[in-house]
């Protein structure tokens, strides 16, 4: 009969929710027991969470991409970005720098170089004319008298013997051994007329015979009235020749390799300088 049926209490009703102790505690589903205090002081997220989540497990989310980080890592982010690019502008300047000794450097290594090989000289007054003019540029060739020896008719630079700190430019007459003569503004060589192959202004006067002394060398100016040179001071020792005149650089219509014109005599005394 129906109503032999034993209905069930409304407490026995299967509610879904944790059964209670005896103090009044609910039980949780891993067999825990909280007061209903404890539910209470849970986030309301919590208190409205689906029961079919175990309870202690959390729930995977999503979270928008666009390299958001929290204010404090991003901080410490730009931190560090700045720190890079204060390494990279620090290493650059360093490298520039570098660089810019490296270059001085090695034109000063170039500078002492060309100069202990060519040295640039201006002329002064007319003792050279008319192959050489006041104001005009030569290069010097200071390497020349290392690699060959000295031949008349070089145009030669040379430490003024009598006042080392001045320098004149003249043009090699006679060589040691050679006997240098001069009449009637003829040049005479070992006893025999030369007809020197380069222009210039003979003196009128006599010059008399003169031996070229080992290790010296005669010399005169072109502009034979107008010079100071061998007739005057005497002979030039090799050690003050500084080199053999080379290239003529300014004025540029006068620019040119220098031509020396060199001379021989045959009767001239063999005799190595």
């Amino acid at each position: 009969m129906l109503d032999d049926q034993k209905k069930p209490k409304a407490s026995e009703v299967e509610t879904g929710l944790p059964a209670r102790s005896a103090s009044g505690a609910a039980e949780s589903p891993e067999g825990v027991a909280t007061s209903p205090e404890t539910v209470q002081a849970r986030p309301k997220s919590d208190q409205g969470a689906d029961p079919a989540i175990p309870a202690g497990k959390t729930i995977a989310t999503a979270v928008p991409t666009g390299g958001a980080v929290p204010l404090g890592d991003l901080g410490d982010h730009a931190a560090a970005l700045a720190g890079d690019e204060q390494n990279e502008d620090s290493i650059e300047l360093k490298s520039l720098l570098r660089e810019t000794l490296e270059t001085v450097i090695l034109a000063v290594l170039i500078f002492l170089v060309i100069r202990s090989l060519v040295q640039n000289y201006r002329i002064e007054g007319q003792s050279m004319e008319p192959n050489f003019h006041h104001g005009q540029y030569l290069l010097v060739n200071k390497l020349a008298y290392r690699l060959s020896d000295h031949e008349r008719g070089d145009v030669i630079v040379f430490h003024y013997p009598n006042n080392p700190t001045q320098d004149y430019i003249k043009r090699i007459i006679g060589l040691p051994g050679d006997t240098v003569e001069i009449l009637e503004g003829v040049l005479y060589l070992n006893g025999s007329p030369v007809n020197e192959p380069y222009d210039q202004i003979p003196m009128t006067r006599n010059i008399s015979a003169q031996v070229v002394e080992h290790g010296n060398l005669y010399v005169l100016g072109d502009n034979r009235p107008a010079s100071s040179d061998t007739r005057t001071w005497g002979q030039l020792p090799q050690e003050f020749v500084i080199g053999k005149a080379w290239l003529a650089i300014w004025p540029v219509e006068t620019a040119g390799l220098v031509d020396h014109a060199a001379f021989d005599s045959g009767a001239a005394a063999e005799q190595s300088p």
